[in-house]
């Protein structure tokens, strides 16, 4: 499908205007510019990536209202992405179209987070805001970020058969070092790729002053940061229309940290904590551009195999003179299929791109928290109460998800009306397998299978009324399946009277949602307008308190209990003064801004999870070989909050201004030089997604949560 010619007139004409042009393939599971999708898209490209200096998730979204990333600042750090208020496991995030791991945390010690993709393996972002079960299935209620990793074809361009590149960076918040090479080699048939990054620092800094060796610590807990990545790809084309692609990635972080805001001198005299996140792939990937079959005209396939493993181990020293040591274990093992169908047709006058297909995956999931104590007498005990070690939470879990999609891309009116159907079946089974671990720590507790199938649909509409406008609306039907850790979550303690049982009636949790919206592109200038709407249902509460059993223990067990409404509105707009007039040439000017409501309808209290209003505004200046500008980051105070339990009044962080300055200059062929300065003012401010557990207003460590300071970023990239 071609764009419209107004999109491309902008694209020729300003830097930021071409958002609209870019080809995404994640809201459509088609190639489609930003201005023929019926919802709200984000796409952030390898220049942006590098021009604006991005090291981590946080970075990414930096000047992206309406999404933001959580965090842990104490030691566990960044967790996640939050799109439209839904956070944690209920926003998919994937890599080459596979599903990255899932988030699980219990306790003080114990948190496996998403984080595990280097961004410097990536050669493109896209950001689909709101509910894509239609195409993606569970996990995708309340969005999808899926990253793109770089490709051979990338560096070997204009008849190019070898490709040597080098970075080297440095991250000031984290006093971060970067190093990168890349090599890619092709031919007629052949070609590869084998791109390697290292990365280490300190702690990411904090705003606090108190530099004090127990809780009323607000300067970041000093860490050590080790990690590195590996991203090879072998690519055999037989012909000219298909290309068979085997892809290997790895990806490892070590994070060493000394927990001096854990220290209270009464029971806690040190501690120290080791956490160890790995990720690997192998997949191998058919793409076919001319099948010449009537079910399809194109088709794409992948097998893969991923794992991923969280090891956290934290040593305490105590009061009493003993020590505790523990261990918490996350595992993740999944097996995947993929294929997609493509097929253009035309019925009359109306013209038809279907796209249909399978997603396949099964998973091991396996958890586990270990440890032991050394009394002052040196004897050794593996009680550690409430828990005796070796325990787990829930038990091995294998699931097994299978999706079937289809979705037809209907032209109408010679083009100027498009009307997207699609559907979505999924079909999910969990079979729990309990071992000796889990049955010693919960005796007697039955553990329960689930099956579940999740229809969804969903409807988009483009009409581009005028050669520069057009109006965009979209239905999306949301689903997330029950988490086996919710179904199965088991713990029995005799000791302090209480107990968790399974619950094999769990719903899934869904949503509706409605998304409006308006266009505007011109050579020089672009407007987007959107407002949303999202119903939610059956939210999951986990470890919900259902009453006392026949022993006298207090239950607790995970229930379908909160019903919940989203709704907000989105602006990006930006100027290209060089189409208006000459004197102009190179300045532009672009902005976003984001507000959001949301509501507990069961408790008819405000949501926790609702970013308050934030916008960015950019002023640029852009020359052949150098470019600078200033941008500017604004947020409002939030305003509301639901109560918290003790709490009285909970923190609500105060709205901000924050100024960052970026340039980057291409000094000589293939050498480019960044340079940022972050945060200009030096302003003290908090980001409202890194206060993640209650907090009082009169609180004395509230610096702790506080961003960098003034800090400043470089990088220097050369090739040949």
């Amino acid at each position: 499908m071609a764009l419209p010619m107004a999109a491309h007139a902008a694209a020729d004409a300003a830097p930021d205007a071409r958002q609209f042009d870019r080809v995404q393939v994640t809201a459509t599971r088609t190639e489609r510019g930003l201005s023929d999708v019926a919802a709200t898209v984000d796409v952030i490209d390898r220049e942006q990536l590098d021009n604006r200096l991005v090291h981590s998730i946080k970075d990414l979204v930096r000047y992206e209202p309406g999404i933001s990333v959580t965090s842990s600042p104490a030691r566990f750090g960044l967790g996640g992405f939050r799109i439209r208020g839904l956070d944690g496991n209920r926003v998919l995030i994937q890599t080459d179209g596979i599903a990255m791991p899932k988030a699980f945390a219990i306790g003080s010690f114990s948190d496996a987070n998403r984080n595990f993709t280097d961004l410097e393996t990536l050669k493109q972002v896209e950001i689909v805001r709101g509910p894509a079960s239609a195409l993606y299935g569970s996990d995708a209620l309340g969005g999808v970020v899926a990253f793109v990793t770089k490709d051979p074809a990338d560096y070997l361009k204009d008849g190019k058969n070898s490709y040597v590149g080098l970075k080297f960076g440095y991250d000031g918040q984290w006093q971060g070092l970067l190093g990168s090479v890349t090599t890619a080699f092709g031919g007629d048939r052949w070609s590869g790729m084998v791109n390697l990054n290292h990365r280490q620092g300190q702690e990411t800094a904090s705003h606090g002053d108190v530099r004090s060796q127990d809780r009323t610590r607000t300067a970041a807990n000093p860490q050590d940061r080790d990690g590195r990545s590996v991203l090879g790809k072998l690519v055999y084309a037989p012909s000219d229309t298909q290309r068979l692609r085997l892809t290997v990635e790895g990806n490892e972080d070590s994070v060493d940290t000394d927990v001096l805001s854990a220290i209270d001198h009464t029971t806690t005299t040190g501690m120290k904590a080791r956490d160890h996140q790995t990720r690997a792939r192998v997949s191998l990937a058919h793409e076919m551009d001319e099948v010449g079959l009537g079910l399809a005209d194109s088709l794409s396939w992948q097998l893969y195999r991923q794992d991923s493993e969280t090891t956290q181990r934290t040593d305490e020293s105590r009061a009493n003179r003993s020590t505790r040591h523990r261990q918490f274990n996350f595992d993740q093992r999944v097996y995947g299929l993929q294929a997609a169908f493509h097929k253009a047709l035309q019925t009359g006058t109306v013209e038809h791109a279907l796209t249909y297909g399978v997603d396949g995956t099964w998973t091991e999931t396996r958890q586990k928290r270990d440890g032991y104590q050394v009394l002052a007498n040196g004897q050794v005990s593996s009680t550690i109460l409430p828990d005796a070690f070796p325990v787990r939470d829930f038990p091995v879990s294998k699931t097994t998800e299978l999706g079937l999609y289809a979705q037809d891309e209907m032209r109408l009116a010679d083009g100027r009306f498009s009307l997207v159907p699609g559907v979505r079946v999924d079909h999910y089974e969990l079979r729990p397998d309990v071992d000796a671990i889990f049955a010693a720590d919960n005796p007697g507790v039955a553990v329960s299978n689930l099956t579940k199938t999740s229809v969804s649909p969903k409807l988009g509409m483009v009409w581009r009324f005028a050669d520069q406008w057009s109006l965009f609306a979209g239905y999306a039907h949301g689903f997330r399946s029950p988490p086996y850790n919710d179904v199965n979550l088991g713990f029995t303690n005799v000791m302090f009277g209480y107990t968790a049982i399974p619950n094999p009636d769990l719903k899934p949790e869904t949503s509706d949602g409605l998304e409006l919206g308006v266009r505007f592109i011109a050579p020089a200038a672009y407007v987007s307008l959107s407002g949303y709407y999202n119903d939610y249902q059956d939210f999951i509460e986990s470890q919900r308190q259902v009453g006392t059993n026949s022993q006298g223990l207090i239950v607790f067990q995970s229930q379908n209990v909160a019903d919940a409404e989203i709704y907000g509105a989105e602006l990006k707009a930006g100027v290209d003064f060089g189409q208006i007039s000459s004197a102009l040439q190179g300045w532009s000017v672009n902005s976003s801004v984001a507000w959001s409501r949301g509501q507990n309808k069961t408790e008819d209290v405000p949501l926790e999870s609702i970013d308050p209003l934030r916008g960015t505004v950019g002023i640029a200046f852009d020359r052949d070989s150098w470019g600078v500008e200033l941008a500017g980051t604004f947020a409002r105070r939030k305003d509301r909050l639901p109560p918290a339990i003790g709490i009285s009044p909970p923190f609500a962080p105060a709205g901000y201004g924050v100024l960052d300055l970026m340039a980057h200059w291409d000094f000589a062929p293939g050498a480019k030089v960044n340079v940022g300065v972050f945060n200009l003012g030096d302003r003290r401010y908090i980001d409202y997604s890194a206060i993640t557990t209650a907090l009082a207003t009169n609180s004395a460590v509230i610096d702790r949560f506080t961003n960098p300071g003034r800090t400043v970023s470089a990088s220097l990239s050369v090739s040949w």
